[in-house]
C-alpha cells in the first residue's frame, strides 16, 4: 500500500512538473486526428518533432520560467492550430477577414507577429540566466534573434513549399498570391519582439523600483 502511495505521489509530481509538456501534447494529438489533411499536419509540423524534445529533455540546462515555458506553449498552440486547417483556411481568420473586409485571410500574419510578441521573452530569459552582458543586450539580442529564426524559417517554407513540395504555396506557405508575403511575416515578427521587449523592460523597471 505504501509502494502505492509513493508512486501515486511521485506520478502527480511528475505531471505537476510537466503540466504544460503535457497539455500540450494533448492538443497536438488532437490536432492530427481531426485535420483533414494529415500529409500538411505532418510537413507543418516538422519543426515541432525537433524542437519539442529538445526543449522537453533540456529543461535543466535551459532553466528558464514557467512564464517562459507558457508563452513558448501559446505559440505553439496558435501553431498547431494553423497546422489543423492550414493557415490560408483557419476559421477565425476568415471570421477576421470577412469582418474586416480584408483582402486575405490573416491569421498567418497572426501568428508570425506573435512568434515575435510571445518568443522574445523566453529568449530574453535564457540569455539572462546564461551570459554575463550588459544589462541593454538582453532586449537587444532577442529582437536580433527573432528576425534571424523568421527570416530562416521562411527559407525553410521556400525550400519545402517551393521545391520539394511543388505547388503547395497556398496550404504549406500560405503567401495567398502576395509576393511579399515572407518580408512581411519577418517584419511583423520583429515588430512583436520589439513589443514584447519593450513590456519586459518596462516590467524590469518597475520591478526594479519596488526593489
Amino acid at each position: 500500500m505504501q509502494n502505492l502511495l509513493n508512486y501515486s505521489n511521485a506520478l502527480y509530481k511528475t505531471v505537476k512538473a510537466n503540466f504544460i509538456f503535457i497539455l500540450f501534447l494533448h492538443f497536438w494529438i488532437i490536432s492530427f486526428i481531426v485535420t483533414d489533411d494529415q500529409t500538411n499536419w505532418i510537413v507543418e509540423n516538422l519543426l515541432v518533432f525537433i524542437f519539442l524534445p529538445i526543449l522537453f529533455f533540456s529543461k535543466d540546462v535551459l532553466k528558464i520560467s514557467k512564464t517562459s515555458y507558457l508563452l513558448i506553449f501559446l505559440f505553439l498552440l496558435m501553431h498547431i492550430i494553423g497546422s489543423i486547417y492550414a493557415y490560408a483556411s483557419v476559421p477565425i481568420g476568415n471570421v477576421l477577414q470577412s469582418y474586416f473586409h480584408l483582402l486575405r485571410n490573416p491569421y498567418d500574419r497572426i501568428v508570425h507577429f506573435c512568434f515575435g510578441l510571445l518568443m522574445a521573452y523566453p529568449i530574453s530569459n535564457y540569455v539572462r540566466s546564461h551570459f554575463k552582458m550588459k544589462t541593454r543586450y538582453t532586449y537587444i539580442l532577442p529582437i536580433e534573434i527573432i528576425l534571424s529564426l523568421s527570416a530562416v524559417f521562411e527559407l525553410i517554407e521556400w525550400i519545402v513549399g517551393g521545391v520539394l513540395m511543388a505547388g503547395s504555396e497556398e496550404t504549406y506557405v500560405g503567401s495567398q498570391g502576395d509576393i511579399w508575403d515572407a518580408q512581411k511575416d519577418m517584419a511583423l515578427a520583429w515588430l512583436g519582439a520589439i513589443i514584447a521587449m519593450m513590456i519586459t523592460f518596462g516590467i524590469h523597471k518597475i520591478s526594479n523600483k519596488k526593489g
